[in-house]
Order: structure tokens, then C-alpha cells, then sequence
């Protein structure tokens, strides 16, 4: 039989720990947050979160299950830095444009973190709201409910697709970085028109684009296909 839920406020350490700090879900997860960004996926364990929080580790299982439901965490609050502040002005396109790129720059800032949270599910609170408020827009709109549904999946796949790619560059070493862009100009910038006319042809502007997201330019083609369906 499954154990009650026990609210934070049960579960809370009464005392404060060797850092003097009283723990709390926030506190540990923007830690792990902080841990990921300093010393990557693999630099995460319950052992070293409780030596950064100064708190003995199995006082953490307390406030999560293990680390993969701490995981689920970070990704609810990175959707939740993502949707602090946005508000529906009653413009749809123009709104669901903001919410996804607030998103994909609230994985970008963390991306190690990004890398390990984008393709999960948390069914936590920030999660839901994002989730409430996209198909809000979209049934506001007047799409009829399997069209909501439809541009919802593709409208969250993309911006959640986008963010781990990206993330994941940006996570790379510097040094793997580096080759990524020694390799384009050793062999996709030197290639002849004679036998690759429509490379040759763009290398310029693709060499200008390397570094940016394709992701706006991809939010904008979604949302105008979306938009002439709603006309239809």
C-alpha cells in the first residue's frame, strides 16, 4: 500500500544544517541547479548535494525519492523560471511565441540541467500550469479540441526538442566546441561548387548562422501554420 504524502512543512528539518540554512525542496533543487552547472550530470549525487547543503544525504530522502525524482524537480522549475512573470494579453499567436521562447532561454540558462529534464514528464505544479495555460490560449483561440491538442504537441515538442539540442552544445566542452567549427571550415566551407553547387552557394550565410537557434525562426513557421488552420 503506498505511503501518505507528507507536506513539506511535515517533512521540513526543524533544525539548521552544518551551513545554517533550514532545508527545503527549493533550496535543494536550486542547489542541484547550481551543482549542474558547476560540475555537470555527472557531478550530481545525493552524497555531494548533502556535503554542499551540509546535511547528512539520507536527510534529502526526506524531501525526494532519489535523484530522479529530484530531476523531475529541476524541470518543473525550470518550466516554472520560464513562466514567472507571462501573462496572456489575448493575442494567442503572440503570446504562445513569448511563452515558448521564455522556455527555451529558461533551459539554455541552465543546459546541463536542460539535458537531463527536456524529454521528461514531472506532472508537477509548473508543468501543469504551462500546460493549462497552452491549451488555454489555443481552445480560447477557437480551435476546436483535436486541433488544440494537435498544435499543443507540436507547439511543446519543438520548443522542449530545441531546448536539449541546443542545451546539449552548449554543454560540450569548449575544446569539442572548438573541433565543431574547425570541421566546418576544413571541409562544409571548402567545398567546390562543382560538386556541391547548393552548399558552396549559401556557405557564407550558413557559416553566420552556425552559432544561432534555428528555434524562432521554426516558432514562427509553427505558429503561422497554426494560424492559417484556426482560418480555415
Amino acid at each position: 500500500m503506498p505511503k501518505p504524502v507528507v507536506s513539506e512543512s511535515a517533512r521540513r528539518r526543524r533544525r539548521p544544517t552544518k551551513n545554517g540554512v533550514v532545508l527545503s525542496e527549493d533550496l535543494i533543487v536550486r542547489t542541484a541547479l547550481r551543482m549542474l552547472r558547476e560540475h555537470g550530470s555527472a557531478g550530481l549525487s545525493v552524497r555531494r548535494l548533502g556535503v554542499a547543503l551540509g546535511a547528512d544525504p539520507s536527510t534529502l530522502y526526506r524531501y525526494f525519492a532519489g535523484i530522479d525524482d529530484l530531476t523531475l524537480a529541476i524541470g518543473d522549475m525550470l518550466i516554472g523560471r520560464a513562466m514567472d512573470g507571462w501573462q496572456a494579453t489575448g493575442d494567442w499567436r503572440a503570446d504562445l511565441r513569448e511563452l515558448g521562447l521564455r522556455i527555451h532561454a529558461a533551459y539554455l540558462e541552465h543546459p546541463q540541467a536542460a539535458v537531463l529534464t527536456a524529454s521528461r514528464i514531472s506532472g508537477k505544479s509548473h508543468e501543469i500550469a504551462a500546460d493549462e495555460a497552452i491549451l488555454g490560449l489555443l481552445r480560447g483561440a477557437g480551435f476546436p479540441d483535436r486541433a488544440a491538442v494537435r498544435v499543443y504537441h507540436a507547439f511543446i515538442d519543438m520548443t522542449l526538442a530545441f531546448a536539449a539540442l541546443d542545451a546539449a552544445s552548449l554543454a560540450l566542452p569548449e575544446r569539442a566546441r572548438r573541433a565543431d567549427e574547425e570541421m566546418w571550415q576544413a571541409t562544409y566551407a571548402r567545398l567546390s561548387p562543382a560538386t556541391h553547387p547548393n552548399i558552396a552557394a549559401v556557405a557564407p550565410l550558413l557559416v553566420a548562422d552556425m552559432n544561432d537557434s534555428a528555434y524562432p525562426a521554426a516558432l514562427d513557421m509553427l505558429l503561422a501554420s497554426a494560424a492559417h488552420e484556426s482560418h480555415r
